[in-house]
């Protein structure tokens, strides 16, 4: 594939101007053969092979944003749910493997390491329930570990009891963490249809169908889109979406060609490209703001939602020519927290928690960085997650829920997180409750749109 200067000079401006980077490179891992009669022979084994295969990890990305010039912004690892090879051990808290998996972390030079895990869909297995429990004492005392579990498919419908079990897990882990602003919670997120490839954290994990190792990145640019958009102030939609889909292929084949790299001085395959709009709190590089700058006065205002879909499909159209493997997340994501605009929308109160579960219909994940009043009752909790878990299975697509009950605050406050978890203002939750629902239980049935075969 040949470049002309100009297209140099243009990337150029991407990365000093429009904020260009290539969000992760995560190496999955799989630890399948780590199981053990105990957690503490487990946990010997998970430190061992991290460390292992992930040596080199930082060392290489960064020698190949060097030799690019492309900032790799973080390097991170993904593992094997760990309730899958850790059913084996005797005990039922995790907590001592997911300190190994932190201090593998830690003297590899990753800042975020995911895989403390479950599936549980369709039900859960006594290593998954032990997982599950140990969630809240083993993510508020590690720094660098990410916690997921896959709570509903198309395929098998809503695990209810499953739900509302996780809304008192994360109430416990904003608790433990309340001298933080319950920040364990960011390193939790609960899906629906979850990918098994996703590169990004918090719920980065390796899949079960996933080879030994393999190198998966996640690019991220919302600076190069809007200032592509911010350069047709008169275009029509159409116009403007062709604009998106070709800025979108430029950024996707620079993430191509440094995850190839990666892979390729490090001897291990390559996996997906994750083509995904990724924003942080820094000026200029917000989803929101893309929104806004389509038409919007607010994000959150009406027509937010058609403005999401268009941007979140024209991304996908475009990144998809540009990259032999497309996985993961990949589309428009809408943390609130770390999107500077998305915190302004909500301040203004232009954007409400009911506006983001619609345009979570129409982007590539879910409601994320959201926090509500530290006093938010489980139910509701367990609630809200539900009606996310709803639109994942019926439209066959992932949805997620990363939700922070931030313990002793209420509405009209905000917490700090600092860094690219950014600040986020306490969003009211409607105060109608949902207790006699969640408290029926059992499993949602799987849609008629499952019965594919």
């Amino acid at each position: 594939m040949s470049i002309r200067p100009e297209e140099i000079l243009e990337t150029i401006g991407m990365i000093e101007v429009s904020h260009f980077d290539i969000r992760t490179v995560t190496m999955g891992i799989s630890l399948r053969d780590c199981s053990g009669n105990s957690v503490g022979e487990i946990a010997d084994k998970v430190y061992k092979k991290i460390v292992m295969k992930a040596n080199s990890l930082v060392k290489t990305a960064r020698e190949v944003e060097v030799k690019y010039g492309i900032p790799i912004i973080n390097k991170r690892i993904s593992v094997t749910p760990v309730s899958i090879f850790a059913e084996s051990a005797k005990e039922h808290d995790y907590t001592e493997i997911a300190r190994a998996m932190d201090r593998a972390a830690k003297d590899v030079g990753v800042n975020f390491i995911g895989g403390f895990t479950a599936l549980v869909h369709k039900g859960a297995t006594p290593g998954d329930d032990s997982l599950m429990e140990s969630i809240p004492v083993a993510l508020s005392q590690t720094e660098r570990v990410c916690g997921s579990v896959n709570l509903a498919s198309t395929k098998c419908g809503i695990n209810l009891d499953a739900v509302y079990k996780m809304s008192k897990i994360i109430k416990e882990l904003a608790r433990l963490t309340k001298d933080q602003g319950s920040i364990g919670c960011a390193k939790l997120v609960v899906f629906a249809n979850v990918p098994e490839d996703n590169p990004f954290m918090a719920g980065a994990f390796h899949g079960i169908g996933e080879p030994d190792c393999i190198i998966n990145v996640g690019i991220s640019g919302p600076g190069v889109v809007l200032s592509a958009v911010e350069a047709a102030p008169d275009a029509d939609m159409t116009e403007l979406s062709n604009i998106i889909k070709k800025t979108a292929f430029k950024i996707t084949r620079m993430g191509e060609m440094a995850g190839q790299e990666v892979s390729r001085m490090l001897g291990i395959p390559f996996g997906i490209v994750d083509i995904s709009l990724a924003p942080t709190p820094a000026p200029g590089d917000s989803v929101a703001e893309i929104l806004e700058k389509m038409g919007l006065e607010k994000c959150g205002t009406h027509g937010t939602t058609c403005c999401l879909a268009m941007l979140n499909d024209a991304v996908k159209k475009g990144g998809v020519m540009a990259t032999s493997h497309v996985g993961g997340l990949s589309g428009a994501f809408i943390p609130v927290s770390e999107d500077a605009n998305m915190i302004a929308a909500v301040r203004a109160g232009a954007l409400s928690l009911d506006k983001l579960e619609a345009m979570t219909c129409v982007c590539s994940v879910g409601l994320d960085m959201v926090a509500v009043p530290g006093d938010t009752p489980d139910e509701t909790i367990a609630a809200i997650i539900a009606d996310e878990m709803a639109i994942g299975v019926i439209n066959n697509k992932t949805t997620a829920v990363r939700i922070i009950p931030v313990y002793g605050k209420n509405v009209g406050e905000s917490v700090s997180f600092g860094g690219l978890l950014g600040e986020a203002p306490i969003m009211p939750v409607n105060k109608f409750s949902s207790y006699k629902f969640i408290k029926r239980g059992g499993r949602v049935p799987a849609p008629i749109q499952s019965l594919t075969n």
